[in-house]
């Protein structure tokens, strides 16, 4: 053989063994720079190739002298470099995708395909092998093989179908036409890996989930719409009932308010007016805590509005008492409140004597920002909000005074709180409840208790320990920290 070829045919072998050495050492961590250095080895390689007048792609005896040995090396490391570049092209289009680990099952049959399609070239081009002879003897061992692992090749070629459809993707959760849900924590060849709301991991077979009615409760966003029906005694008008029903729905802190909620009447007889309210949730696990909300801002609304829910349908006799208009008294809604929780009747009217009313439009501030906060105010009915920097915060329904809120009195002092509805407000100021409690101490001893069983629930957020003793002394310390006199 000629000088030219045979240091061409050199060289094809030093290259080959330096790119497999710059393969290993750029590792995985570096996709692009290994890309790029396979193809600079590869081009570099198919230029010797040519100069050395090789052809890959037909197959020559072998002599296997010190010469012929170099050559049956260099076309070895020629294809395995043509692999090795068709991989990374490969892997580079999925991740540019920006989907790499959903589409791993089809970027690993690729690579399997790849592998297979230059293990059989260089069987045939390098050493002559008749790959059709093989090839059919291969088929009768893999329909043996496919026979007896049918179950696994079902999971397996489902994971193909699921890879190449995305119906979810790895973080989503999904929810099964058989009632099971769960967030997606894992997937491959074989399986699904479902992580469920009662923090179970749970294995679903690639066939089983195919064959599935799937809803992605993730797609195009985690919210997630909740109903609640609900049945009124038609004592006034439905729109009435409609105005109530929207603001249980404004003074809820639990639910998305964008899109905002909505109120359905679906019927109307003799007993009973029949709503639904549809409202949604920044995820499925939220649904619990937003109900179980909305359920009883639902009572305290229809309570302070003298509605009451219809008996469930089927009931033979409707009492006398749902039958006539039901009137809260002011004594009763001062009682309700947490912050008079445990007073008796005589204590409820002493208080009322103190209660001056207020009436606040939709948008008005009832406590500008930086007020003092000179009377305790009671939500009698209606929504009001919370405002901080212009954003709306924690709303606020019938039966909540301003302090036993969830948050602290110094984001209290830097807040306005405005009328989202129509809103009714008990107000009581503070030199008259001051000179009540010095009258009577056992409403003293209530609202110590009551202010330290609301203290105690915010102490990690307040800069000092909750409540404990039962003195005057922290009694107006209590006082002094819910009106912000100082």
């Amino acid at each position: 053989m000629p000088q030219q070829p045979l240091m061409m045919i050199v060289l094809i072998n030093v290259l080959g063994v330096a790119g497999i050495l710059l393969w290993h050492l750029q590792g995985r961590s570096r996709p692009t720079a290994r890309l790029i250095a396979q193809i600079v080895f590869f081009l570099a390689m198919s230029v010797a190739v040519a100069l050395a007048g090789m052809d890959p792609l037909r197959f020559e005896a072998p002599q296997f002298d010190g010469l012929g040995g170099l050559v049956v090396a260099a076309k070895i490391l020629w294809w395995t470099h043509l692999s090795w570049a068709t991989i990374g092209f490969v892997r580079i289009c999925i991740v540019l995708e920006g989907q790499p680990r959903e589409a791993r099952l089809l970027q690993d049959l690729v690579v399997a395909v790849v592998y297979l399609g230059v293990l059989l070239s260089i069987m045939a081009f390098v050493f002559g092998v008749r790959v059709g002879t093989l090839l059919a003897t291969s088929g009768v061992i893999a329909i043996i093989l496919g026979l007896a692992l049918q179950n696994t090749l079902g999971d397996v070629f489902s994971g193909i179908a699921l890879t190449l459809g995305r119906p979810y993707a790895i973080g989503d959760w999904v929810q099964l036409g058989d009632g099971t849900e769960g967030r997606v924590v894992a997937s491959n060849w074989r399986s699904t890996y479902l992580l469920t709301a009662a923090h179970n991991q749970m294995v679903l077979p690639n066939s089983v989930l195919a064959k599935q009615v799937l809803t992605n409760v993730s797609k195009p966003d985690e919210n997630h719409q909740l109903m609640l029906s609900l049945r009124i005694v038609p004592t006034g008008r439905p729109r009435f009932v409609i105005d109530v029903m929207h603001d249980v729905l404004a003074s809820c802190n639990s639910i998305v308010h964008d899109p905002p909620p909505s109120v359905v009447l679906v019927g109307i007889g003799a007993t009973a007016i029949e709503v639904e309210l549809y409202f949604q949730v920044k995820g499925p696990s939220r649904r619990g805590a937003a109900r179980n909300e909305v359920i009883d801002l639902v009572y305290r609304h229809c309570a302070s509005n003298s509605l009451v829910l219809a008996m469930p349908v089927g009931t033979s006799q409707i009492p006398d008492s749902l039958i006539s208009i039901p009137h809260t008294s002011l004594e009763e809604s001062i009682g309700s409140s947490s912050f008079f929780i445990g007073l008796d009747e005589d204590g409820c009217r002493a208080l009322v004597t103190l209660v001056i009313e207020r009436q606040f439009a939709a948008g008005e501030t009832i406590l500008e920002r930086g007020a003092a906060g000179d009377a305790l105010m009671l939500v009698k009915s209606g929504v009001a909000a919370v405002n901080h920097d212009g954003q709306q915060g924690v709303r606020l329904a019938p039966g909540d005074w301003f302090g036993a809120i969830d948050v602290t009195t110094e984001a209290l002092e830097q807040s306005e709180i405005t009328a989202v509805t129509a809103t009714k407000i008990f107000t009581i100021e503070r030199a008259s409840l001051d000179a009540l409690m010095a009258e009577r101490p056992e409403l003293a001893t209530i609202v110590l208790r009551n202010l330290a069983s609301s203290e105690a629930a915010r102490a990690a957020q307040i800069d000092r320990p909750a409540l404990k003793s039962d003195s005057r002394h922290d009694l107006a310390y209590a006082i002094r920290t819910i009106f912000r006199n100082k």
